[in-house]
């Protein structure tokens, strides 16, 4: 691992190389084991995005109307979906979607693409796709940059924050206040040291003993002697550890700080798709709140789904972190996708109170919910 101090590390964000570590540290493999995304991510997690310059998508795509391409699909309207990492069950509502066929029965011929180059965020801006999967800390710095990014969210695929600090169980690490002298691997996002700073504070930690490093990449094990904490995602990383039977403690951010509970990951386009193409905007949500609504209700069946566009994961880790999130899309909201005002401008605070933005933003220009059914 690459050993940084806090007084000397730098958080890269918009120049971040984009999707190269997760927020577990595990980026670069998909193999239940080693690497893996960071479903659930927030601003920082699966590579993180970088800001700056366009890209291709890559050419993995799936497409849901018309693999054989019959001449009947020629009828329907062509959408690209460029997702933040590869595909995990944030987007099983997407693959529900376009296995099932409720994209094609709103006249849409959708594919998704998993990102090589750019930040999906940049992607989106630029017309390289018209919908991305990204992240509320995301969106807001795209919106507050020096040169913002037209974007806005338009669906929280999960309702609440479901990503927290694991350390191995060992360890004794049951606070934030135990981080003191410790060595933290994370992935260099811009609202990471932000994070860590405010919860250590909270606990009566000195943020400034604490060693922050670059992740290899060698994933929950690192745990045990590469580092004392990582951020982990409660429907993946967790559901990693227990299938290996690697004990951790873990504390969730949202119970850390009730800020810290924002919505991760979101659904994103460009503003000028939502000004252009309001109807296909309200097909695709139509079709894909159908998908997350099957997910919901049937989440083994929603596994299996998955396993057909992920099968390097066992069916057994899909269907653990199925079951969990489907409980999650759309807890305590009255439908799924819906965004609250109060989330955005209570972590838009957070933001602007640990320097990861310079001012805010009102939340209706980061968000909205007119599209949805």
């Amino acid at each position: 691992m690459k050993r940084r101090t806090v007084k000397n590390m730098i958080i890269s964000g918009f120049t971040a190389a984009a999707l190269a570590v997760s927020m577990t540290g595990c980026s670069g493999q998909t193999g239940e084991n080693g690497g893996s995304p960071a479903p659930g991510g927030n601003a920082e997690a699966a590579g993180k995005e970088e800001r700056a310059g366009g890209g291709d998508a890559s050419e993995k795509t799936v497409n849901s109307a018309n693999p054989t391409g019959t001449e009947a699909s020629q009828a329907l309207e062509d959408v690209t979906i460029i997702l933040d990492y590869v595909a995990n069950t944030n987007h099983t509502g997407m693959y529900v979607a376009l296995d099932q066929g409720f994209y094609e029965e709103e006249g849409l011929n959708v594919t998704i693409v998993e990102p090589t180059e750019g930040a999906t965020a940049t992607l989106i801006a630029v017309g390289k796709g018209d919908f991305g999967i990204s992240y509320q800390e995301d969106v807001t710095i795209a919106l507050t940059a020096a040169d913002p990014l037209p974007i806005k969210a338009i669906a929280a695929v999960i309702q609440h924050n479901t990503s927290g600090f694991a350390s191995y169980a060992d360890k004794g690490i049951r606070s934030p206040r135990d981080f003191q002298g410790k060595t933290y691997a994370g992935w260099g996002g811009p609202g990471e040291e932000a994070v860590l700073k405010a919860v250590m504070a909270q606990d009566g930690g000195d943020f400034s003993s604490l060693t922050m490093v670059i992740s290899d990449g060698s994933g929950f094990e690192a745990l045990k002697d590469k580092a004392d904490i990582m951020w982990f995602f409660e429907g993946w990383d967790n559901v990693k550890c227990r299938l290996n039977d690697f004990p951790i403690e873990y504390m969730p951010v949202r119970e850390l700080d009730e800020r810290l509970d924002y919505y991760t990951p979101v659904i994103i386009a460009s503003k000028d798709t939502l000004e252009k193409k309001p109807e296909m905007v309200r097909k695709f949500l139509a079709a894909t709140t159908e998908g997350y609504e099957y997910a919901i209700a049937h989440p083994q069946e929603s596994a299996e789904i998955l396993h057909k566009y992920a099968p390097d994961y066992s069916m057994e880790m899909l269907t653990l972190s199925q079951n969990y999130l489907s409980g999650k899309y759309s807890e305590g909201a009255s439908r799924w996708g819906e965004m609250k005002e109060e989330v955005w401008d209570n972590y838009t605070d957070f933001m602007v109170e640990y320097g990861v933005i310079h001012e805010a933003i009102d939340a209706d220009e980061c968000y909205t919910n007119e599209f949805l059914p």
